[in-house]
């Protein structure tokens, strides 16, 4: 392994106030070579150039050697990995071909990241056998690799439950056992999982359990499962955002996206990561940036792990730019071009706050976070501001001019090296002919070819470019985007939902012409972002096409004013909203199934079963 994550060159920078250290003294932190660890470990650690350990290392690593369990506060990005694969590596006999280190992760990517992690060190010292197990991938390929003797295991616990259940893993030898993440691994239900994998691992054990918050509920498994432990607490809960620089926009709901794209376009981050809090706003801010032209894609729970790897693997060779992912999705992701983070939702829970913003700023590396708040959500910005004990500044979201102004820069940016690439002789005939022709100025005419590069046409920006709204707009156009927006229906009244809203202006509701009926409704979790992302994507269409949209629990329906050509049919029909095939054809009328009442042609529907947007 090329690098190990989660474990800086120098001294971990800034983790708490100013000369405190892992036992709240003043003292320094001490080196590796002072924690007691074998020869080979140090070698290895030496080997890949790491001098100080971290103040997680520093604390933990000496009580783990020990024998000793410990319970760890540990952020993402502290350097716990190594805080705890290092006496693991320590405990197990290279020379014993038999399970005796587990560690429990609560997705697929930290269990890989780990794995990796603790395969990178013991290539360096001992001859080990590390076996990372994890739903979604061949359960035969992990089989035959616990078969061939693993030492080490690393897992999530539904394999590793299946696994034992059948008879493919023995945990009767081992020694050492890790809880990575618990609190994350309690949160997704994994409690009862973890009670009976430790059933099978022998009593006489040693146990470190490490979570970025200490709640009662780890407390009570660290009791049920851990022998007098040693509290370490690695740092304060800023410990990870020292290095980034957070700032806040306010934003109503209805531009967040538009406000994102803008965000997006003029970063100078290679990647960029935007967390939101469900799967079906996932998708709706997947859509909605890649119809305007941004390399994104969307992960979540539901993405399936083949799918999953290959979406971070583009992401860390540059094809991809923008990831748009839940929580629990993007755990364990480590990818040094993520240079941006941003918070299109607020996190539910305060503390997952710096689990976010800690995918930048990575083993020291600097990093920016932003996040979207509605004037609603100011105080919950103020209790994050009191977990990370640092204020967050306001920033404004770019306008549509300033997007523009940053890609004429990169394009000018580019002439020196365009130039010394030769091959101009065309254009300059091309351009010497035009000026001849028209006596235009040189400077208006390199103006408007960068405008041109940029795509910029000159037409006034959409409705949703408009500067979105200060901390004085009424709360019927601020709702809080964990309710969503505001929804005229039948009848006339008005109720809040939770399912979002276009986010297109009035007018292209407009629209009228061929109504469409799309196989994907309330059920299965489709919002309107989303349907009009998929079907203006693949059918290349523009967003002023599409009238309005009628979702229903089992389908909706969508009113487009150009024809499809089979092609673009087919494209759209085979493009997935909410995890279903649109499966698009022309709507026949009331009685093309569904509950809904009215009549075909272009009469409204109305009834209880439907939303209107």
């Amino acid at each position: 392994m090329s690098a190990v994550p989660d474990m800086p060159t120098s001294a971990y920078p800034d983790t708490s106030t100013a000369g405190e250290s892992p036992t709240g003294t003043d003292t320094e932190l001490p080196s590796f070579a002072e924690l007691g660890l074998p020869r080979d470990l140090l070698a290895a650690v030496n080997a890949l150039g790491y001098t100080t350990p971290t103040y997680i290392q520093a604390a933990a690593i000496p009580p783990l050697l020990q024998g000793r369990d410990i319970t760890g506060i540990a952020q993402t990005g502290t350097g716990k990995t190594a805080a705890f694969a290092l006496p693991l590596l320590a405990a197990v006999d290279a020379s014993v071909q038999r399970v005796q280190a587990i560690v429990l992760t609560p997705t697929r990517e930290l269990t890989i990241q780990v794995a990796d992690a603790i395969e990178g060190f013991a290539a360096q010292s001992r001859g080990l056998s590390v076996v990372p197990i994890y739903g979604g991938a061949s359960i035969d390929t992990q089989r035959r690799g616990l078969s061939r003797g693993a030492q080490v295991v690393v897992g999530t616990p539904g394999r590793v439950i299946d696994l034992i259940e059948r008879r493919a893993l023995d945990l009767s030898t081992v020694r050492f056992v890790v809880l990575d993440e618990a609190d994350e691994m309690l949160r997704m239900g994994f409690a009862e999982d973890v009670d009976q994998i430790l059933g099978h691992v022998p009593v006489v054990r040693q146990v470190a359990l490490f979570s970025a918050t200490m709640p009662a509920s780890i407390r009570s498994v660290a009791r049920a499962h851990l022998k007098d432990p040693v509290d370490v607490v690695a740092s304060r809960q800023a410990s990870t955002v020292t290095n980034i620089e957070q700032s806040y926009a306010v934003v109503p709901f209805r531009h967040k996206i538009g406000a994102l794209a803008r965000v997006i376009a003029t970063t100078e981050a290679d990647a960029t990561i935007v967390f939101v809090r469900t799967r079906g706003t996932a998708e709706d801010v997947g859509s909605g940036l890649i119809e305007r032209g941004i390399k994104a894609a969307t992960i979540s729970g539901e993405v399936a792990q083949k799918e999953r790897e290959r979406i971070v693997e583009r992401l860390r060779s540059g094809t991809l730019d923008v990831l748009v992912a839940t929580d629990v999705a993007a755990r364990g992701l480590d990818v040094e071009r993520i240079g941006l983070v941003v918070n299109f939702d607020l996190p539910n829970v305060p503390e997952d706050y710096v689990h976010r913003i800690g995918r930048t700023g990575r083993a020291g590396r600097s990093g920016l976070a932003l996040s979207f708040v509605t004037p609603r959500e100011l105080g919950r910005l103020r209790t994050i501001e009191r977990l990370t004990r640092k204020p967050l500044t306001e920033a404004p979201i770019p306008s549509p001019a300033d997007v523009s102004a940053h890609r004429a820069r990169a394009v000018i940016a580019s002439v020196g090296a365009r130039q010394e690439a030769g091959r101009l002789e065309p254009y300059r005939e091309a351009v010497a002919a035009f000026l001849n022709d028209t006596h235009v100025d040189p400077v208006e005419l390199a103006a408007v070819l960068v405008a041109l590069a940029v795509g910029d046409d000159g037409i006034a920006p959409r409705v949703e470019d408009i500067e979105p709204a200060g901390h004085d707009r009424s709360a019927r156009d601020v709702a809080d985007g964990s309710r969503g927006p505001r929804f005229d229906r039948p009848g006339g009244d008005e109720r809040r939902g939770p399912r979002g809203s276009s986010d297109r202006p009035d007018s292209r509701r407009r629209v009228s012409g061929t109504r469409y009926r799309v196989a994907v409704g309330h059920t299965h979790g489709a919002r309107p972002e989303a349907i009009v992302g998929a079907i203006t994507g693949e059918g290349g269409l523009r967003g002023d096409a599409l009238g309005k949209i009628d979702i229903f629990p089992s389908f909706s329906l969508v009113e487009i004013a150009t024809d499809l050509s089979p092609e673009a049919s087919r494209r759209i029909g085979a493009a997935r909203v909410a995890g279903r095939p649109l499966r698009i054809r022309i709507d026949e009328g009331p009685g093309d199934g569904g509950r809904r009442v009215g009549t075909g042609g272009s009469r409204p529907y109305a009834g209880p079963a439907r939303e209107r947007y």
